[in-house]
């Protein structure tokens, strides 16, 4: 059974995050995609749906003035850590962490550059508002290491969470559904008004959960990047037509997996992918 939030906590003298912003002079930097979520009921829910019990090391990206850090800290888990690369958050974020002592980690650094699973032990549940202009890359990287992840809930702009939850056949179908559904389940959990944020961003942006599965279809990772690049590089040409870039006799390749060459790419699912990078290894091995 999980722990709901308790009535006291040790952040409960912080003062109130648009304080710590104006005292920090925190305003958002658009190189760095940062829209800084206030509300802590919104930043409640995200930390909610994460399903962090006990014991639970939780990964939190671009924390910014600690919206929902404060949130993830009000859980039962054992220990978050913070990565931010901006100095006025980290000095922002300070008083938090004096406040929770250990069970608040921040690093300073790119995110892009940290494997946050060598940081914690066990699986860890990345949680975060995600900045817009790394967020795509960030969640390849987790993929990438996928079986070292309990869970990710993460926000990102609505088209995004949009073309990761995408199923096949639709205009949303593409490169991130397929390597997303391959290794996740994956489900949207709610949106988010832009007036939610400080300062507000021109799209709406949406919670989703990702789940690791426990029987993951087998495929080298890098052969199925490359297989889904190419597939979808012309998605409206026929396979046989847009896997000529892999450098290879696409009708092979597509007689190897089992796979009509008149098929589109929106039309396979995360099998027919893997069935496609499974028979590209066999063939470049000879």
């Amino acid at each position: 059974m999980r722990i709901a939030f308790t009535m006291a906590e040790p952040g409960d003298a912080l003062p109130p995050l648009r304080e710590v912003i104006a005292r920090h002079d925190l305003a958002a930097r658009k190189g760095l995609g940062q829209h800084f979520l206030l509300d802590l009921n919104l930043t409640r829910r995200i930390a909610r749906h994460a399903g962090i019990d006990a014991g639970d090391e939780v990964v939190e990206i671009g924390p910014g003035p600690g919206g929902l850090t404060r949130a993830l800290l009000e859980t039962p888990c054992r220990r978050v850590t913070a990565i931010e690369r901006d100095p006025r958050c980290l000095e922002a974020l300070a008083p938090l962490a004096a406040a929770y002592g250990e069970r608040l980690r921040l690093i300073g650094g790119d995110a892009l550059c940290i494997d946050e699973t060598t940081l914690c032990e066990g699986p860890v549940r990345i949680v975060a508002n995600l900045p817009y202009n790394i967020a795509t890359a960030l969640l390849v990287n987790w993929l990438k290491r996928v079986e070292r992840i309990a869970s990710m809930t993460l926000m990102f702009q609505r088209e995004v969470a949009e073309r990761i939850a995408a199923r096949p056949r639709s205009k949303a179908y593409g490169r991130l559904s397929v390597m997303s559904q391959w290794l996740c389940e994956t489900r949207i959990l709610f949106d988010i008004d832009p007036r939610a944020f400080t300062p507000p961003p021109k799209v709406v942006s949406s919670v989703i959960d990702l789940r690791p599965r426990t029987n993951v279809q087998p495929a080298p990772f890098d052969l199925m990047e490359e297989v889904v690049a190419a597939a979808f590089s012309q998605r409206r040409k026929m396979l046989r037509k847009s896997l000529n870039g892999l450098g290879m006799d696409s009708r092979a390749l597509l007689d190897m997996a089992g796979i009509a060459e008149t098929k589109r790419a929106e039309e396979l699912d995360t099998g027919d992918f893997c069935a496609l990078a499974r028979a590209l290894e066999v063939i470049r091995r000879g």
